[in-house]
């Protein structure tokens, strides 16, 4: 049901930076992998990225993943993180941690995260009660700004699909790059899309 009373604040999603096993197309969850040069001096880009799509306000929360890669993507982007919060991991993914998806396919045909199988790792379930979790308790803290979630790519890319009511899976079509921002708003009270992978380009870095 639709409503005029909107919140003040929106979601912002921000990606970590890039890693060598995010350039390298290496699934990366539990493994602590630190930013690259070019990842630092994105995870700078970027305020750049949510200086176009966040309030003026200083956010009300900003919530952060555990691994460093997501620690140092904040502080970079010149956030003060409130909380480090576990739930925001990436998808676990299990014996695929730290494969590329052409190699995953020499023993799985045609295998995706989105499909599976997902041996040794959570299934889109599981991320998307996670995910669920996660959005239920920012929108309880919108009343006072923008909420910022600093976190992983496939993790994202569900909380976006699970915002907009599709299943974990839908997160197949949104794309996250590398210190890229999405901003999860309303429209009369409807979850809606406002921005999807905002990301400053190099030239204007220059």
């Amino acid at each position: 049901m639709s409503t005029d009373a909107d919140p003040d604040g929106r979601i912002l999603l921000l990606r970590h930076g890039e890693t060598e096993w995010s350039r390298t197309g290496k699934h990366t969850g539990r493994t602590d992998v630190p930013l690259t040069d070019e990842g630092r001096a994105a995870a700078r880009r970027v305020r750049d990225a949510l200086a176009l799509v966040r309030h003026d306000a200083p956010p009300a929360r900003v919530l952060c993943s555990p691994r460093t890669r997501a620690g140092d993507t904040a502080e970079l982007a010149g956030l003060r993180v409130d909380a480090v919060d576990d739930r925001l991991v990436e998808w676990d993914y299990g014996d695929n941690e730290g494969w590329t998806t052409p190699q995953i396919r020499e023993s799985l045909p045609g295998w995706t995260i989105w499909d599976g199988p997902w041996p040794g790792g959570e299934t889109p379930s599981d991320v998307a009660a996670r995910a669920d979790a996660v959005l239920a308790d920012a929108r309880a803290l919108l009343g006072g700004g923008d909420v910022v979630l600093v976190g992983h790519g496939h993790f994202s890319r569900v909380l976006t699909a699970r915002w907009i009511g599709l299943p974990a899976s839908g997160g197949v079509h949104f794309r996250m790059d590398p210190a890229g921002v999405s901003v999860l708003g309303f429209e009369r009270g409807v979850p809606r899309l406002d921005h999807v992978n905002q990301r400053p380009t190099p030239a204007e870095d220059q």
